[in-house]
């Protein structure tokens, strides 16, 4: 499937967003008085960001080969 350059910088945009709220949400559920309640959730965010992390990659090789 071919995307144009305005979709890829857009779905990037997107990740970007998604990454900065799941990393703050990290953050705040790491700092809570209890973290260990919060394990599975924790977890969650963190393989949701390794995910994201791919994804940002993906994209920019794909924008480097529009070049």
């Amino acid at each position: 499937m071919e995307f144009t350059e305005i979709e890829l910088l857009e779905a990037k945009r997107q990740i970007d967003s998604t990454l900065h709220k799941l990393v703050e949400t990290v953050k705040t559920l790491e700092g809570k008085e209890k973290p260990d309640r919060y394990k599975s959730q924790i977890t969650l965010a963190k393989r949701r960001i390794d995910a994201f992390w791919i994804a940002v990659a993906l994209i920019e090789r794909e924008l480097e080969s529009l070049k």
